[in-house]
């Protein structure tokens, strides 16, 4: 396979394989995997297993897709459901869900929740989060590999670094930078960690604190961009 030659081609297919890795690294089981590691003792320690784990599956998966399974109904049927509408109305219904958050009915949802939940038996965390709680990087490595498989975004991805007919090196740079974008939520707290070990355990307590005091303006401006974007992406889709 070689490049191919009209370099103006390429910023389209380029520019949404960047969009979709940072599309597919908005992905509540990474944040919420990522959240209760950075609440546990020795958290480096846990999110490099887990970063481990999920490097090992998901770059695996995303080679073998993108040169043993480049046809396949999976990666074709991905890319006709990542359509512009679907974009639009999953940041029209993000927007729904900030304006939910800012006008408090999801406190009377909440509320509702717990009445329920009072009435029937506690069954306990996820299996996944009382494994994540025994603070074992061994554990996370395993949680990571299970729980890192290829999702809409990933799969839409792969498929336009196949249709880029790069040369197999340069392919495989491109799965592994997708990948590399796709977990920021777990190498930005590592770096951080290597960089500054000392800085980074109180800002990380800074931050909780902060999160507690802010968390409902956090969430309705969090989710508003959300939407903005998945609007704004779904906009560019269909001119």
């Amino acid at each position: 396979m070689g490049k191919p030659a009209t370099g103006g081609m390429l910023i389209d297919p380029v520019g949404r394989i960047i969009l979709l890795s940072l599309t597919a690294s908005l992905n509540p089981t990474l944040l919420a995997t990522t959240t209760i590691m950075l609440l546990l003792p020795s958290p480096s320690k846990l999110m490099f297993g887990y970063l481990l784990g999920a490097y090992l599956t998901s770059i695996t998966l995303g080679l073998v897709i993108v040169f043993s399974l480049p046809n396949s109904s999976a990666t074709k049927t991905t890319q006709r459901s990542l359509s512009p509408a679907v974009d639009i109305a999953l940041g029209a219904l993000a927007l729904a869900l900030a304006y939910v958050v800012y006008s408090g009915r999801h406190e009377r949802l909440r509320e509702r929740r717990r009445e329920r939940k009072a009435r029937k038996p506690d069954k306990g965390p996820p299996k996944w989060q009382q494994a994540l709680s025994k603070g074992s990087p061994r554990t996370t490595f395993v949680i990571g590999a299970l729980l890192t498989l290829p999702g809409a975004s990933y799969l839409a991805g792969l498929h336009q670094i196949h249709t880029l007919k790069y040369s197999i090196a340069v392919a495989v740079l491109l799965v592994v930078g997708f990948n590399l974008v796709m977990l920021w939520l777990l190498e930005v707290p590592l770096a951080c960690f290597l960089v500054a070990p000392e800085w980074t355990p109180r800002a990380i307590e800074r931050a909780k604190l902060w999160v507690s005091r802010h968390a409902h303006n956090f969430a309705v401006r969090g989710l508003t961009a959300v939407g903005v974007l998945l609007i704004i992406k779904g906009i560019v889709g269909l001119t």
